[in-house]
């Protein structure tokens, strides 16, 4: 269903007080408050200037044609500012094409093949994926490659995973410990974890020993807070704290975390004003969070529900998916097409893809065999459903792992 697209009023920003009333920094105020406020009346002006200019019949809308050109531009050239980004190409390839994923633009076989090509040669002799041609292989680039050439559903993609190398690669990278370094001599974090049982699930290369032992020490990083963090003995974080939730379910071992504690941080990482999730505790909102705390819910909500829990809604996830849709519609599109962090921040793919993939969960609920769509706006804002485990996809994530299941494991 739309969410009463016919009555704009119905929508959370008209309804904002003005003051800052429930605002306390205890009489001190600090760099971070102060950045807090000025942020706030950033996203209030936004919300005002929609009020303002709409009238009964106006609803926000997802620019798609204009996010869809920007996309597709940037898989044909890039400024010099992404220079900077030389070691993450095969993350542009899998940010844009999971952008046109979601906005449900077709990929042309010549850009398939260019795609598919361009992966080949980041892919490294000894396995997994590098950042650039000729570069070291990294966990990181690797599960983005995996990713970009699942989204495109065909045998071309698919072979050019060279899935016994992959599997010799991600062997390597599992420590005694349990946990993964990001390349050879590299630092050993959560988002390895994550990244290889991610790219070995989709590919299916998955082996006993590749994670003997990962359950238990991603879960030595669960904090006090409920969150986790990048390795034991640090904050939590909400792009960590999904890492390790997505990589103990394709591990099989859900139970093993403080689910009721994490479920209670990720609630309190929704800004009340905003709409959308900061990442941490007394930061700023960024719409990056839309996913990597949005794709939280989905798998909480999957993990209770299995669980028997009859307190779970049949309607919707544990978090306002209506502010978090208004926020990135109001206040996170950019004109001339793309997502941006937060008003008075430039545009890139990065936060293109992971608004527009937070946006998908916001938009879906599926529990059990129960769906509900809940569509800020028009309509035709509605985005492909991601999977929020891998977030590619649904369909893709099905192909890819049909296709796979049916090579066997590598041996």
């Amino acid at each position: 269903m739309a969410l009463d697209a016919g009555d704009t009023h119905t929508m959370r920003c008209f309804h904002l007080e003005d003051d800052n009333k429930d605002d306390d920094d205890h009489g001190s105020e600090t760099v971070t408050s102060q950045s807090q406020r000025k942020v706030e009346a950033s996203i209030r002006n936004c919300y005002r200037d929609f009020i303002i200019s709409t009238d009964i019949n106006d609803k926000p809308y997802l620019l798609r044609e204009k996010h869809a050109h920007y996309l597709k531009r940037g898989l044909q050239m890039l400024s010099g500012s992404y220079e900077c980004l030389d070691s993450s190409r095969p993350w542009l390839c899998y940010w844009i094409l999971h952008a046109l994923e979601l906005l449900g633009e077709p990929i042309p076989d010549d850009t398939v093949s260019a795609v598919s090509n361009f992966l080949k040669k980041c892919q490294h002799p000894d396995g997994g994926f590098a950042g650039g041609p000729g570069q070291l292989a990294h966990l990181a680039p690797t599960y983005a490659a995996v990713n970009a050439l699942c989204i495109m559903k065909c045998k071309e993609a698919y072979n050019v995973i060279d899935r016994k190398s992959l599997q010799s690669f991600l062997e390597r990278m599992h420590q005694p410990d349990g946990g993964f370094i990001m390349h050879e001599g590299g630092e050993l974090d959560i988002r390895g974890a994550y990244c290889a049982a991610s790219a070995a699930r989709l590919t299916n290369i998955s082996t006993p020993e590749m994670f003997k032992y990962t359950p238990e020490w991603i879960l030595s990083c669960q904090t006090y807070e409920g969150g986790f963090g990048g390795e034991p003995g640090l904050e939590a974080h909400g792009g960590y704290s999904f890492c390790g939730l997505a990589a103990l379910i394709l591990l099989g071992h859900e139970r093993l975390c403080d689910l009721r504690n994490l479920l209670r941080w990720a609630t309190s990482k929704q800004m009340k004003i905003e709409g959308g999730f900061q990442g941490r505790t007394n930061k700023l909102v960024d719409s990056c969070y839309s996913f990597w705390l949005g794709g939280i819910f989905p798998i909480i909500h999957s993990v209770l529900s299995a669980s028997g829990d009859e307190s779970l809604s049949s309607e919707s996830w544990m978090f306002n998916q209506q502010a978090l849709q208004e926020y990135i519609l109001l206040c996170c599109q950019y004109h001339h097409g793309g997502l941006i962090d937060k008003p008075g921040k430039p545009t890139d793919f990065y936060h293109t893809s992971y608004a527009m993939s937070g946006l998908s969960v916001a938009q879906h609920f599926a529990g059990g065999d129960l769906s509900h769509d809940h569509i800020v706006g028009a309509p035709e804002n509605s985005l492909v459903h991601t999977h929020p485990l891998y977030n590619i996809g649904i369909e893709a994530t099905i192909d890819a792992t049909s296709h796979f299941k049916s090579l066997g494991v590598p041996s």
